[in-house]
């Protein structure tokens, strides 16, 4: 493609209209004529870097808008759609050597491209494969320093392509040229020998995974005072009983901190243990543990069983479980949102989930502001205005027996407000390209520190008179196969993750259980199935049969699945329209259209808690979307989630729905999901939109009044039509 700018260019005051004769020939032969303003101030240095912005005159095959907060929102209407950044203004420090900026994309892109300005033959485009889809702001940086070597002058400028797929849509925010960071160039120093270090551990967990060990702990009870361990062993001789700490991998370890000689009668054993003791300079509750048998051989251990957590834990409280009377939900509630909670009743909600951010209100010091709690003997410090608010939120659902699932979040350190407490919880290897972090779990003081603030919500929050609210299970991070974006721990292999990620669920399943005998943990996915649009994400399936491996092995625990079956597109909700599903345990994605997949593989005896009760599963997060607010846009979402709702009305292996997003999010790249318009609608704040009433009406007598009239949208007579009544087959099938 020819440059916009040439060396010939005229300036004048103000905003001054540029040509080239050459140029303009080019573009003319293409069949468009462009106009553009050059701006006093297109580049300014700040803070080190030097931020960009986006030429808004010039560009090819895009409709470009500017949104509030400088946030540009690119639609691509060609093959061949790309933008231009206005010129450099002064000749850039070198330093200045990583193109960074945040963008939104739920679709991903198959490439972008940097070309740059004035062109030449030392100058080739960089190009980046495999743009990741994202439904949440994601921060992208790419090096550029070979190119800095003969580019980067004043005047000198790039132009950005964004792949071959017409009608994209995609976000952009925060462009600039800055350094690369402290901890940009951490990650990249030790990039190899932890690529290395995690070869060795994959390998090891593989076999030990696939092992069939001849010794067992078979049960493991926990009480107030101690920990009972039951087993069978093949052989007596020298069999010792192993701790291993959460902070710990147990395939890896060359020495144990806790050993107990093994004395079998008729090759069973049964050892009685304190709960707790000390160690690491913490008091550590031995709930958290696991336990191993070893067979020493000379000076040293090798692992002889599988590890075993807790099965039993003698609860604090004991109240029934009670099942919410519906399925009907709402995602993301909180009592401080713009939206009038009254909505709880005018909808009929009779579940919820509501976003704990951990390390938002976690304070390592004390102040008027915090107050303090215990745990194992220390004293911790929570901000009291934060608690208040959780509070208030969770008494206005108490009140009406709404069930609450707390979503976990852990904040990378940058984004907290105390660093202390963010360095200790963001994971080691957290890549500043995520939006949320995994826990650090690595070390005693981070679980003794994420340990604590588990405890404190737990007890909290399951006292049987509800006097701050309650919650009664716990959605661990959120859309993990999507971990890349919402719950990072670097670059990982889809095992090496889920061996982190079981650790946090067994963290928190095994808290909660301590309080509460029916609280469950909830692993969380996307609808992505066997299939993703993000190199750096992982198959759900993948996922779930390792959970189900390390419940095999490890003993089974009470989990369950919080799924998000969106539309294929989370922008188009006519999900009947969707194409990468099929009715098969193999399909790319389960949307709406497919959901029946879903139901039946969470059906699977294998699938069962203990080979014998089905699994709780949450639709937790999911919505249709309405592109604008025009009448047609309206009257699709509504119809997309009458579809919807008729499909999961018939599916008992669907337990619960909770409708995302209550209210349109400006902060959700440009989708207007919500039941009610943005707050700030300047039409109609806050406004209720169609899908509102169709929710309303699910479950009560206007249901067929409310939704009978989408079926001539979506193209059928009867609801019956859209149900998929045949088999669920192993591999893809057509639709």
């Amino acid at each position: 493609m020819e440059q916009p700018y040439s060396a010939g260019w005229f300036f004048g005051i103000g905003n001054i209209i540029l040509y080239d004769i050459n140029y303009l020939q080019n573009i003319i032969m293409h069949k468009y004529f462009l106009f553009f303003l050059l701006y006093p101030i297109v580049f300014f240095a700040q803070d080190s870097k030097t931020t960009l912005r986006v030429n808004t005159k010039v560009y090819n095959q895009i409709a470009l808008s500017v949104l509030e907060g400088d946030i540009y929102d690119i639609k691509t209407l060609g093959k061949d759609p790309y933008l231009f950044f206005n010129p450099l203004e002064e000749d850039l420090d070198k330093k200045n050597n990583h193109l960074v900026f945040e963008y939104f994309c739920p679709t991903g892109l198959d490439f972008l491209e940097i070309h740059f300005y004035p062109q030449n033959n030392d100058l080739k485009p960089k190009i980046i494969r495999d743009i990741g889809s994202t439904e949440g702001w994601v921060t992208f940086s790419i090096d550029l320093s070979e190119a800095l070597k003969t580019w980067g002058k004043k005047g000198d400028y790039l132009r950005l392509d964004l792949g071959p797929a017409p009608a994209l849509s995609i976000q952009l925010k925060h462009l600039a040229l800055r350094q690369q960071t402290k901890r940009e160039l951490e990650i990249a120093k030790n990039k190899a020998l932890k690529k290395k270090q995690e070869v060795i551990l994959e390998r090891n967990l593989v076999t030990y995974l696939d092992k069939d060990f001849p010794n067992q702990i078979s049960n493991v009870l926990v009480t107030d005072e101690i920990v009972r361990l039951e087993g069978k062993v093949s052989d007596d001789k020298n069999l010792h009983l192993a701790e291993v700490g959460v902070y710990e991998d147990a395939t890896e370890l060359k020495d144990f901190s806790f050993l107990e000689v093994i004395e079998p009668k008729d090759k069973t054993f049964n050892i009685t243990l304190d709960r707790f003791k000390t160690q690491h300079g913490y008091k550590q509750d031995r709930l958290l543990s696991k336990w191993i048998i070893v067979e020493k051989k000379e000076d040293k251990y090798k692992v002889a069983s599988h590890a075993r957590y807790a099965d039993s834990i003698v609860p604090k409280y004991n109240y029934p479980f009670k099942k919410p009377s519906t399925k009907k939900g709402l995602g993301g509630y909180s009592i401080n949102r713009e939206a009038p909670y009254t909505d709880l009743d005018s909808l009929g909600i009779t579940s919820a989930t509501v976003n704990i951010w951990i390390s938002k209100f976690f304070r390592s010091n004390p102040s008027p502001e915090d107050m303090p709690f215990e745990y194992m003997g220390d004293t911790y410090y929570v901000n009291k205005k934060q608690i208040k608010n959780l509070d208030n939120t969770f008494l206005s659902t108490s009140e009406r027996n709404i069930e609450v699932s707390a979503i976990l979040l852990v904040d990378k350190a940058s984004k907290t407000p105390d660093k202390k407490i963010g360095h200790i919880l963001e994971h080691p290897d957290c890549d500043p390209s995520g939006i949320y972090s995994m826990p650090n779990l690595t070390t005693p003081k981070g679980v003794q520190y994420y340990s604590a603030i588990l405890d404190f919500l737990a007890n909290r929050y399951s006292r049987p008179d509800k006097k701050f609210g309650r919650i009664h299970h716990w959605i661990i991070h959120n859309e993990v196969d999507a971990g890349w974006v919402w719950t990072n721990a670097g670059e990982k292999t889809a095992l090496v993750f889920m061996d982190i990620y079981h650790k946090s669920m067994r963290m928190s399943h095994n808290i909660a259980r301590k309080y509460n005998p029916n609280s469950k943990v909830f692993i969380t996915l996307t609808h992505f199935w066997d299939w993703t649009s993000n190199p750096h994400f992982y198959h759900s399936t993948e996922l779930l049969e390792f959970l189900l491996k390390f419940s095999k092995t490890e003993g089974d625990f009470e989990w369950a699945i919080a799924y998000h079956p969106y539309p294929e597109s989370l922008r188009e909700p006519k999900t009947w329209l969707d194409k990468k599903v099929s009715f098969s345990f193999d399909s790319q994605l389960i949307t709406f259209k497919n959901i029946e997949v879903l139901d039946a593989w969470v059906k699977q005896p294998k699938v069962f808690f203990k080979g014998k009760t089905k699994r709780l599963v949450y639709l937790s997060e999911n919505g249709t979307n309405s592109p604008t607010y025009s009448e047609q846009d309206l009257k699709e979402q509504a119809a997309g989630m009458a579809y919807a709702m008729k499909k999961i009305k018939y599916l008992d292996g669907i337990d619960g729905f909770q409708y995302h997003n209550w209210q349109d999010n400006r902060n959700e790249g440009g989708l207007r999901i919500g039941l009610r318009r943005f707050p700030d609608d300047k039409d109609n704040p806050g406004g209720i939109k169609p899908v509102w009433k169709v929710y309303q009406a699910f479950g009560t007598e206007m249901e067929d009044k409310v939704y009978d009239q989408y079926k001539t949208m979506i193209g059928i007579n009867s609801w019956d039509e859209i149900r998929y009544k045949g088999p669920i087959n192993e591999t893809r099938n057509q639709n």
